[in-house]
Parts: structure tokens; C-alpha cells; sequence
């Protein structure tokens, strides 16, 4: 996507890490103003996450320890974008593998770049409505420390507002489903 009236000039390129969820690179370019420098990026595939609405109006969502920031956030459920998926097919799959829930009406909320500092990440945001709870749960990824939390929309805000350790995804997603949830 350009920069102003014309795009960067690329000058050079250097991958320094290609992992299987990301990769690490450092680009050389030169500005529209003639400026040049060094700018690093982590490229990741994207990712889709799913607000959920059980029938009773309380959100699933689930409490995942993440490496990164030593603990367990609160989340929405959501999974990065497997090549050849699109991002409804993943939002499907991750909130059956992570809740136990499967939906049967998706409405969807937008998209957004998570650090875009840093990362090309783009989060696609959907709502999941008529929540079935799957009999057999699917085997979660053995990576994946999780546990399913159902709250209301208000004690949810509450927590946000409180500085309690949920992430940015999941908190923006929250407040684009904002306006759906004052009408359910």
C-alpha cells in the first residue's frame, strides 16, 4: 500500500528468520523524500477471531497463557490463517477447537492491522451467533493452554476498564461488536 502520493523505493531485502508463524525481515528503502533507512518487519499470514454470543447474551471467550507475556490473557477465540484458508474457514474452525462451541450465523464486524509499528498482521473480526455447544469438544492443539470463560458484555467492559490482562485484538473486536450487542 503506498506511502503518500508514491511508495518507498525497496532497496534491499533481508529475511532473517522464517519460522511457522511468522517471519522476520529487514527492508532498506528510500523514501518519496529521498530519506533512507532500515525498516523491520514481522510478516504473518493474519488471523480471524470470533466474538460469540451464547443465548443467555454472555460472551465466550477463553483464558490462554501466552509465552510472550508470561500468563493467561483473556481472549476471544481466534487462530492465524492457515495457507489455501480463507478467513471465515478459520474463524469457524478455531472457535470449535477452542470453546467447544460451533455457530450457526456469522455476521462480520471488519478487519484491522494488530501492530502495524512492526507487522503486515491484519485480524479478520466476526460475530458468532446461535452458539451450539458441540457434544465432543475437538482435541485442542497440544501448544495450547486453554480454558473456556462465558461473562456478560458489561463484566467484560468492566474488565477492560480495569487494566485486566486481555489483549488488543480482543478488546477491539469488543467495542466493533458493541453496537450488535445492544441490539440482541
Amino acid at each position: 500500500m503506498p506511502i503518500g502520493p508514491e511508495p518507498p523505493q525497496l532497496l534491499k531485502q533481508k529475511l532473517f528468520y522464517r519460522g511457522r508463524k511468522f517471519s522476520f525481515e529487514v527492508n532498506r528503502l528510500r523514501l518519496p523524500n529521498k530519506a533512507e533507512g532500515d525498516w523491520e518487519c514481522v510478516r504473518h499470514p493474519g488471523g480471524a477471531l470470533a466474538v460469540p454470543i451464547a443465548a443467555d447474551g454472555r460472551l465466550v471467550l477463553v483464558r490462554q497463557y501466552r509465552f510472550a507475556a508470561q500468563g493467561r490473557l483473556l481472549e476471544f477465540p481466534a487462530g492465524m490463517i492457515e495457507p489455501g484458508e480463507d478467513a471465515a474457514t478459520t474463524v469457524r474452525r478455531e472457535i470449535e477447537e477452542e470453546t467447544g462451541y460451533r455457530a450457526h450465523r456469522w455476521q462480520t464486524l471488519g478487519k484491522f492491522f494488530l501492530a502495524p509499528g512492526y507487522s503486515d498482521e491484519v485480524i479478520y473480526a466476526f460475530l458468532a451467533l446461535d452458539l451450539e455447544k458441540l457434544e465432543t469438544p475437538p482435541e485442542q492443539d497440544e501448544d495450547e493452554d486453554i480454558e473456556t470463560v462465558l461473562i456478560t458484555p458489561q463484566e467484560l467492559e468492566q474488565a477492560i476498564l480495569a487494566g485486566e490482562p486481555i489483549d488488543s485484538k480482543s478488546i477491539s473486536s469488543f467495542f466493533l461488536a458493541r453496537p450488535f450487542l445492544s441490539m440482541l
